[in-house]
């Protein structure tokens, strides 16, 4: 149970309807269930109601709902008086709930509820508001919240403060009386549920990659540099570039081949001439190959 029963008849409002956009908000959690089973988004409504309603529901919004869902009223009643994150009476601005179960209990958990009389004057539950205006604070004590590792803790509204001791949480209460609350978590500043000396496990791991972190760098900047080049030669002025070298004319080529050269290198080494002739070309007739019947060569 949460309060165990709904708040009194003067504290009650005479009428509830959703907001514009909490309606659009119900008729899409409504859409994700199959037809006829509307019924199932009773839970999601009825926070959805408590949120828009200071943070507690009325009577009149668990009719409103049962007539959006077209189920039996009595059905969201058992559901809002089982589950003690539906507040059926007004409460705080800030509302305490603290965790007493063997954990947090073992780690202190005492201390809190001590600070928490100390700074605010709720001695044990003070679960609702019992007068027309509403309180700053409200208090319980609540069965595990889920975070035992970082015990002990104090829900306030939705968020959770962990490894609290007395000290630690007068300051919390400080804080949330000047409107300031700090950041949730754990009040030591460790990260998440890591041992309070710091990480003591796989050490190598983060070595391993810290190196291959600078390695990947490195490659980066040394793939990054020729194209840096590049631009910044792109980038200078046409005149300062330094023009190429043009390519020599045939004509001007040493090894180039021509008639010229040709005759004076025959000319100078007539047996190498010969020998570079093929076998069976035509060569100049020499005085001996005169053929035969001409006049010079008899019969």
């Amino acid at each position: 149970m949460s309060f165990g029963h709904a708040a009194p008849r003067e504290m009650q409002p005479d009428s509830f309807v959703f907001t514009d956009e909490n309606l659009k908000k119900a008729k899409q959690v409504i859409a994700k269930y199959p037809p006829g089973r509307q019924q199932s988004a009773v839970m999601a409504l009825l926070d959805l109601a408590q949120r828009q309603h200071d943070n507690w529901l009325p009577t009149v919004a668990m009719d409103y709902i049962a007539d959006l869902l077209e189920m039996p009223r009595i059905r969201v009643y058992e559901v809002a008086t089982f589950y003690t994150m539906y507040h059926l009476a007004p409460v705080g601005k800030w509302h305490l709930q603290v965790c007493t179960t063997t954990p947090c209990w073992l780690r202190g958990s005492d201390e809190v509820m001590r600070a928490i009389k100390d700074k605010t004057g709720l001695a044990g539950n003070h679960r609702h508001c019992h007068g027309a205006e509403r309180e700053e604070f409200t208090c319980e004590e609540v069965e595990c919240l889920g975070a035992c590792v970082n015990a002990p803790m104090l829900q306030v509204n939705d968020d959770y403060y962990e490894d609290l001791d007395y000290d630690r949480t007068c300051q919390l209460i400080d804080a949330l009386k000047a409107g300031k609350p700090p950041q949730v978590g754990s009040m030591t500043g460790r990260q998440g549920s890591q041992a309070q000396a710091g990480p003591t496990s796989l050490q190598h791991m983060r070595e391993q990659l810290e190196t291959a972190a600078k390695a990947r760098t490195a490659a980066k900047a040394a793939d990054a540099a020729p194209e840096a080049a590049g631009e910044a030669e792109a980038a200078k002025p046409a005149a300062k570039r330094k023009p190429k070298a043009a390519a020599k004319p045939a004509a001007e080529d040493e090894t180039a081949s021509s008639p010229v050269k040709d005759k004076a290198k025959a000319e100078k080494h007539p047996d190498e001439q010969e020998k570079s002739r093929p076998a069976d070309a035509p060569g100049d007739p020499r005085p001996n190959d005169v053929p035969s019947g001409s006049p010079e060569g008899g019969e």
